[in-house]
């Protein structure tokens, strides 16, 4: 043995028995940290205005999500039933339910990225309130799956196709319910925080004949509070839900947080949104932050003015997808944590922006393009085309969409009221040898070709994106991602 190697050897025998000592040592630490609180900023004492506003951005940046979600039940609070805003959007009061009974129309302005393969369904809950009863119906064989997210946009349940999920009642509860559950009900779902959302997606296909299929399925899904439930399924008809408001005139998302009184609401979601662990000191840093600026008005007034500088500077420029995520080939971003964020403050809020409710990654893989394969904006003064080769179209055991949006994220109304393109159009056209290739364009790409034509808004910027609804193993490891998005030359 020579030097060298008794000096490794030496090393490893060191190693070896420090580890026990040093893992009782983090124990003892771990345990002494638990048994003795640590001390936080100190009430009443001053701080600069350099520092408030170093705590200000950082809490606007992680906590504009869950200031989002709020804001929302704030708005379902003055819905004095379920029913449809404009005639568009289905609202309700908390803890109930409304649903579509076809698409959603393209002036929808309640939550950007909406999908044109679904009949969706939204509740806004507040299981302080109550626990609220969902209805699952017997859906045979068609795909659909209920998205329940918490405040900070996290999912908490999983029910749909993809699980296994049988027919009949479940239960959502708060984080600190413990009553009795009624007998029927099958599983019961708990919540991280009381307030959270509801969504259910149904797919249906773009036919006149699936249209009226649906009905008698969709009808059979609720939400209602759990004082209402006696073991009978409810039967809605949800085709016939009054409509009231004047609709979103606006060509942009509602604008959910205020910068001006972000600082106002905040203590109630901070109340509304316990900790996760390890973020005990955020949350400190915060509430000190609050109560300064209760008892000085010129740190309230700097802290108003670092909102809306970060919300500018900071929030506003992950509306663009090529912001965020994992970068793929072609100029295509994903992301792989959807509606499980966690501490990933900088995705959650990334998509909590540019197109919040998103699904869990098991439920649905998502593709963004905000860019040619050459790397060049999406314009709709240019033509373009996206060609799957033959056994290349998105892996998926439910369905998949290729849909455009514009710069706003949402549709552009056009002469043929398509969107998207996908599993739901049963006249797609494949290429001799097995391809299909869409055509992504405002003008038509002419005869023969229209049934793949999807519309794009003239000269105008707009992005792309794939669904992956059930995604099989190959989206979700990277295996297939989108093909390019080819510019073709006039």
């Amino acid at each position: 043995m020579n030097k060298k190697t008794a000096t490794w050897v030496t090393a490893a025998v060191l190693a070896s028995l420090a580890s026990p000592i040093l893992a009782r040592a983090a124990t003892a630490q771990a345990g002494a940290a638990t048994a003795v609180s640590v001390p936080g900023p100190v009430q009443g004492y001053a701080i600069s205005d350099a520092y408030a506003r170093l705590v200000a951005r950082q809490t606007y940046f992680w906590a504009w999500p869950m200031v989002n979600v709020y804001n929302r039940l704030l708005a379902m609070k003055q819905v004095p039933q379920p029913g449809l805003n404009g005639g568009i959007v289905p609202v309700a009061p908390p803890n109930h339910l409304a649903m579509l009974h076809d698409y959603i129309e393209p002036q929808e302005r309640f939550v950007a990225c909406p999908n044109q393969d679904v009949v969706y369904g939204s509740a806004i809950v507040d299981l302080n309130e109550t626990p609220v009863v969902v209805q699952v119906p017997d859906f045979g064989q068609r795909f659909w799956v209920y998205q329940a997210v918490d405040l900070r946009t996290d999912g908490f349940a999983s029910l749909g196709k993809l699980y296994g999920t049988k027919p009949g009642f479940y239960l959502f509860v708060g984080p600190d319910w413990h009553g009795q559950v009624p007998k029927g009900i099958r599983q019961v779902f708990r919540s991280s925080t009381a307030v959270g959302s509801f969504i259910p997606r149904v797919f249906m296909d773009d036919t006149p004949e699936d249209r009226v299929a649906v009905q008698a399925v969709i009808s059979k899904i609720g939400l209602y509070p759990l004082s209402d439930y006696d073991g009978k399924v409810k039967v809605t008809d949800w085709s016939a839900l009054p409509k009231f408001g004047s609709g979103e005139a606006s060509a942009e998302e509602i604008k959910w947080v205020d910068p001006e009184k972000f600082w106002d609401e905040l203590p109630t979601v901070l109340d509304q949104t316990p900790p996760q662990p390890g973020e005990e000191a955020l949350y400190a840093q915060a509430r000190a932050l609050l109560a300064v600026a209760r008892r000085d008005p010129a740190i309230k007034s700097a802290i108003v003015d670092e909102a809306t500088q970060t919300d500018a500077r900071m929030v506003a420029p992950l509306f663009n997808f090529n912001t965020f995520g994992k970068p793929l080939p072609a100029h295509w971003n994903t992301i792989s944590n959807g509606a499980q964020f966690g501490t990933d403050y900088f995705t959650r809020t990334a998509v909590a922006k540019s197109n919040i409710f998103v699904n869990k990654p098991n439920e649905t893989k998502y593709f963004y393009a905000d860019a040619d394969s050459a790397g060049a904006r999406l314009n709709g003064g240019q033509r373009y085309t996206v060609t799957f080769p033959k056994g290349q179209l998105p892996p998926v055991k439910g369905f998949w969409s290729l849909t455009l949006y514009n710069a706003h994220h949402f549709f552009s109304p056009n002469d043929q009221k398509r969107y998207s393109l996908g599993t739901k159009n049963k006249n797609l056209k494949y290429n001799d040898d097995g391809s299909l290739t869409l055509y992504v364009q405002s003008s038509t790409p002419g005869a023969g070709k229209e049934d793949n034509w999807l519309p794009a808004p003239a000269n105008e910027d707009f992005s792309l994106y794939v669904r992956a609804y059930w995604p099989e193993q190959a989206a979700l490891d990277g295996t297939w991602t989108p093909p390019a998005v080819v510019h073709e030359t006039q």
